[in-house]
């Protein structure tokens, strides 16, 4: 079951995404927005606050955080702060995202974001949500239909 689309790791394609942003601020500094560090430093607290109790949550059920592997888990994790998102760590990462467009300050950079979310929906968590499916059933199905995918 380790036939996932995505072969990279969430953190790899998240930093390959932050370099992107980078550069297009770099090489097309227009667009230029103001620059709020307050503010872009407590989004990104809130993105590690975030990917920080999902990693708690997976701890506590002792299960696998290898997301490139998810047949590996025990369990699915439906308690702590993924009864509000199904994929906290990857919100996590958008914050952190968001955080650096907001730092980097130009409009250009808010590209990175749609762009991991989509990577991220497609060929990560549609493969991962298929993996989970098939092995806890109707107990997960059911969890779908309570809590959403991203927020």
């Amino acid at each position: 079951m380790k036939n996932l689309e995505l072969k990279i790791p969430p953190a790899a394609v998240w930093l390959i995404c932050a370099l992107l942003m980078w550069a297009i601020a770099y090489l097309l500094p227009f667009g230029a927005l103001p620059h709020l560090p307050v503010v872009a430093i407590a989004v990104a607290g809130i993105g590690v606050g975030v990917g920080l109790a999902a990693l708690w949550s997976f701890h506590k059920a002792r299960t696998t955080i290898n997301p490139l592997d998810p047949s590996q888990a025990t369990h699915f994790v439906s308690k702590g702060i993924y009864q509000l998102s199904r994929n906290p760590m990857y919100v996590g990462l958008v914050c952190c995202l968001l955080a650096w467009a907001i730092w980097l300050s130009y409009l250009l950079t808010w590209i990175g974001i749609p762009l991991f979310i989509a990577y991220m929906t497609r060929f990560q968590i549609i493969p991962e949500e298929r993996i989970l499916k098939l092995k806890f059933g109707k107990e997960y199905e059911n969890y779908c239909l309570k809590v959403r995918r991203w927020l």
